[in-house]
């Protein structure tokens, strides 16, 4: 008799996790509280370490569809617009890493998932409806016979549903994490991001562009790209100031105003990219940025029968551009785990953690390291530009990560 996993959360991460306890073999009921699955309109980069996973997933030709595959990543000084280093992209990372460098509209990165989750004839897809708590049979104090294999999960209507396993993706104010973690809620950082999308043919020929260029300049960076087949261009600003009221609703309405004064000190190509967003009709929203600290150990992603995956594990700034491919890093390992069927359920979820977690902790500890390094302020940023001038390549190229796949060897 197959085994059913419950999966909280029908975002990437969700969807991820879906895909690949459908591939493992696993029968898949899904619940998201919304009521019809949507993503924001923001980019994504995808490094070779996740398009790979992709690949394997057989979404080669999805990605291609839908994705841009930027030739070069630039980095430039936000206040005099000089180059300071650049990578080659395109056909350098295909030799290097066996995948390209993607950068896609997130929308069209949820819409491939949840293509290929729909094939599965065996999953259920339960939108208006969130799990908001759960019974880990396996770790009751006094169990009840036969149940001791089971995760019964309770949902926002009010309804009992058993299964064999529960993946908590259910983002950064998880509900699973909640319960299976307790502790402290996420952190604030500081640091808030504008983002925008805009169609290329709207803009002035000088301001398209099909490559990732990056400016970083004294406590705020700049980071644009083509989404969408080059078609659109992505535009994230990300500044420090203090967060709004409300940060579970993370998408919020942006104060243009407020960012034209966080960018009185730019160079004047900066401000032409910047201004370009509201002359060909495009808006900005604000994004309040929140994390977590690094992941501790196995026991932070996974406990009995019950697993965290993606941002409701280990939630991170996007300094390094891999939110969405830890995601989906994890969800592969958990199709691996999931296939291990001369385990026990338990031992296959701490075989997942086990492999995953020295990944997401590093990750995570990279991705602010990074925030300090592009925010930085004198006698730092002077050394920062210097070492980008100097090094290029070298610093932004990173084989740790982008070879990776986050798998370890281990025992249990």
């Amino acid at each position: 008799m197959k085994k059913q996993v419950l999966v909280a959360g029908g975002g990437i991460g969700g969807l991820a996790a879906a895909l690949g306890a459908s591939r493992a073999g696993w029968d898949v009921r899904l619940f998201e509280r919304a009521a019809a699955f949507s993503e924001v309109g923001a980019g994504v980069q995808l490094g070779p370490n996740v398009v790979r996973r992709l690949q394997a997933w057989d979404l080669h030709k999805p990605l291609q569809a839908v994705a841009a595959f930027p030739s070069r990543l630039q980095v430039r000084s936000a206040l005099s617009g000089r180059e300071l280093a650049e990578l080659p992209l395109g056909a350098t990372a295909i030799e290097r890493y066996g995948a390209a460098y993607a950068t896609i509209h997130r929308a069209d990165l949820h819409g491939l998932l949840l293509a290929a989750v729909e094939k599965y004839t065996d999953t259920q897809l339960n939108l208006s409806q969130a799990i908001e708590g759960f019974t880990d049979g396996s770790r009751a104090t006094s169990p009840i016979p036969g149940a001791e294999t089971a995760v019964t999960v309770r949902t926002s209507r009010g309804k009992e549903v058993e299964g064999d396993a529960l993946v908590g993706a259910d983002g950064l104010w998880s509900a699973t994490r909640l319960q299976l973690l307790g502790g402290t809620l996420p952190r604030t950082t500081g640091h808030l991001a504008y983002r925008a999308l805009v169609a290329q043919d709207a803009l002035p020929k000088a301001l398209r562009t099909q490559q990732i260029t990056a400016w970083l300049g004294p406590r705020l960076h700049v980071v644009q790209y083509p989404v969408r087949r080059g078609e659109l261009q992505n535009l994230v600003v990300i500044i420090e100031g203090p967060a709004p009221a409300d940060l579970q609703t993370w998408d919020h309405a942006a104060n243009a105003a407020d960012l034209e004064d966080a960018l009185q000190g730019a160079c004047p190509a900066l401000r032409h990219a910047i201004d370009g967003v509201a002359a060909a009709g495009g808006g900005w929203r604000l994004w309040p940025l929140s994390d977590r600290p690094p992941v501790r150990g196995p026991n932070d992603m996974a406990q009995g029968l019950v697993a965290l995956l993606g941002d409701a594990a280990h939630p991170m700034v996007p300094y390094l551009a891999q939110g969405a491919g830890m995601a989906i890093e994890d969800a592969a390992e958990l199709q691996r785990a999931l296939s291990m069927h001369d385990l026990e359920v338990p031992l296959r979820l701490t075989r997942y953690a086990l492999n995953r977690w020295q990944r997401n902790a590093r990750v995570q500890a990279r991705a602010t390291r990074n925030g300090r390094i592009f925010h930085a302020v004198g006698p730092v940023r002077w050394g920062r530009d210097a070492s980008l001038r100097l090094l290029g390549q070298r610093v932004l190229d990173l084989p740790w990560l982008y070879r990776g796949d986050g798998s370890v060897a281990s025992s249990l």
